[in-house]
């Protein structure tokens, strides 16, 4: 399956499966798990012993993600964004500008690596000595890569009851970020069905 570094940050807001939101950054110790947890995406920006963040870091990274689901939010629309995301969204020319300077923080060359067996490879040289600002630029790539590749079209909100994420569409008919949630939200539709046939309504309950 297809991994986008920037759908994985946007979905650090998750569902906590009792109702309510959980933040996977919202702790030094949350943010290093779920950096460490994805050195095979992010290999080419950690130094070689990972990387420990503290609460400079942990800030950064999550006003970079509040940028990211705010252009999620954007990308997705008319159709409304991640309930998770009413009233924490930036103006989207604010996001805009956040993004493009921290993706600006290390500057870059592309290189082309072409081994005898093996099919050439770009990667990218950098100059910036400073983990943290790798890590952060290289966040801020993988978003600008993502809104601005195809990906961007089959983005969507999923509209199951208490879900937060965005997801990928990996077909036509696809309306949730995954089977969990289409059985809640199947199970909603039936609920709010079977009371609208009694005559009862659940919210005046």
């Amino acid at each position: 399956m297809e991994r986008w570094p920037a759908l994985e940050l946007a979905s650090t807001i998750r569902h906590d499966g009792e109702g309510g939101v959980a933040d996977d950054l919202a702790t030094t110790h949350g943010t290093t798990r779920w950096i460490l947890a994805r050195a095979d995406l992010l290999a080419d920006c950690l130094p070689a012993g990972g990387i420990t963040a503290d609460e400079d870091l942990r800030a950064e990274i999550t006003e970079l993600r509040r940028a990211v689901r705010t252009l999620f939010a954007r990308a997705v629309g008319p159709a409304p964004p991640s309930p998770a995301d009413v009233r924490r969204l930036m103006p989207a020319d604010q996001a805009l500008a956040h993004l493009n300077a921290v993706a600006a923080r290390e500057p870059v060359v592309p290189q082309l690596d072409w081994p005898q067996e093996d099919a050439p490879r770009a990667r990218l040289l950098s100059a910036q000595d400073d983990a943290e600002a790798r890590l952060l630029a290289a966040l801020a790539r993988a978003a600008i890569d993502f809104l601005s590749g195809p990906q961007r079209e089959r983005l969507r909100a999923c509209t199951a009851p208490r879900c937060v994420r965005y997801f990928v569409k990996s077909h036509g008919r696809q309306e949730w970020c995954k089977p969990s949630c289409g059985n809640r939200a199947r199970a909603a539709r039936h609920y709010r069905r079977r009371h609208v046939t009694t005559g009862h309504d659940p919210a005046s309950s």
